[in-house]
């Protein structure tokens, strides 16, 4: 276990005095000797222990990055499981990445750990010291992202990662699958447009998360290669959850001048507008279309079936695992970055608008009002 270290020293050549940088590795115990602590100290860091003072694992942390130490270890050493860390767990779409993994890593003898960050898309320190103690064979990171220090604590360990789907820019030198967000928007908004549709609410996402934001961005692209304007008016931000759908969807259809459809950034937010459509007297599609994002099993169960954008979350996932597989066994991934594309799958929510639709001519009913 060493770390590459440089060190200028004075060499002489035939008589010649010069400085010169010479590459040397730097043990446990000469970090340990810098950061004033114990060389078992240094080793329970590394090890993911709990029994170290933050600010003693903070300055170790440091060193060892420093030093661009990294652990050479062998196959032995890593635990057969592949940890597979969500910001949240609660969702269909979690459990279509799922089965994804398991697809590939049941073929390769390895078992699956889950982790949840408690919603948040950055991860706490705590998530990292418990990956450290169990040593997997690799990491994929679903909606989430890792800060600098966290890869460097990665990287030491030999652990390898892979961001699916990330929340933020994971970096130039992250391996990363994701998925055509911005061609799904455009889509998805194009083909509303094509139904004849002019005034096309928009439900996103988080605005933090880079997915969220590519799909409004080819929303917008579609209206202005349309020649019309985008209008702030008919835009709210969700969560990606049934809640933020309801609630944005009575916002806009509660507009003097309402959308005649809206595009969910993703399928939940679309059943939330389902239901906000019913508690507003208004039908689907004959009132109102409405297209999701994902195409999640329920989109072809529910009533009206839902039109959707389809992103291949299980072909996502199998690519995620299998790029960090290969990682794990010293391969290296053509490229780094990989999209997967998107598909618009046309069901039976979206119809063109009811000319008493027409912007302008239409006051919705007060909500409550029962169904027609």
């Amino acid at each position: 276990m060493r770390a590459v270290r440089t060190e200028r020293r004075r060499v002489t050549h035939a008589g010649a005095a010069e400085e010169t940088l010479v590459t040397r590795a730097a043990t446990l115990a000469e970090i340990a000797r810098e950061a004033g602590v114990s060389t078992p100290t240094v080793s329970k860091v590394l090890n993911g222990r709990a029994d170290v003072a933050p600010a003693t694992r903070q300055r170790v942390e440091e060193l060892l990055a420093q030093h661009g130490y990294q652990r050479r270890r062998g196959n032995a050493t890593a635990s057969p499981l592949l940890e597979l860390v969500f910001h949240e767990l609660e969702s269909a779409w979690a459990m279509e990445v799922i089965r994804g993994v398991e697809n590939v890593v049941r073929e390769e003898g390895l078992s699956v750990v889950l982790s949840e960050s408690s919603g948040r898309l950055s991860l706490g320190q705590s998530w990292v010291d418990g990956v450290l103690a169990r040593r997997p064979t690799g990491v994929i990171l679903v909606l989430s992202g890792l800060d600098k220090a966290q890869q460097d604590q990665l990287t030491s360990r030999d652990i390898p990662f892979v961001v699916m789907d990330p929340a933020g820019d994971p970096g130039q030198d992250v391996p990363a699958v994701g998925t055509t967000n911005w061609d799904g928007g455009l889509a998805a908004t194009r083909h509303l447009l094509d139904l004849g549709h002019r005034r096309i609410g928009v439900v996103a996402g988080p605005p933090q998360m880079m997915c969220s934001r590519a799909r409004i961005d080819g929303y917008r692209a579609a209206l202005e290669t349309a020649g019309i304007a985008f209008d702030p008016a008919l835009v709210r931000e969700g969560d990606f959850h049934h809640e933020a759908g309801h609630r944005a969807g009575l916002e806009l259809l509660g507009l003097a001048d309402r959308p005649t459809a809206v595009f969910a950034g993703n399928d939940l937010q679309a059943l939330g507008l389902y239901e906000a459509a019913r508690e507003s007297g208004l039908r689907i599609p004959q009132d109102l279309s409405v297209v999701g994002f994902d195409d999640l099993p329920i989109a072809r169960w529910v009533g009206p079936p839902l039109t959707t954008v389809r992103q291949p979350l299980t072909e996502m996932a199998e690519m995620a695992a299998r790029m960090v597989i290969d990682l794990a066994r010293g391969g290296r991934p053509a490229t780094l970055r990989v999209d997967l594309a998107t598909t618009l799958v046309e069901r039976s929510s979206t119809a063109p608008p009811a000319s008493a639709a027409t912007p302008g001519h239409l006051t919705p009913p007060p909500p409550g009002t029962p169904r027609r």
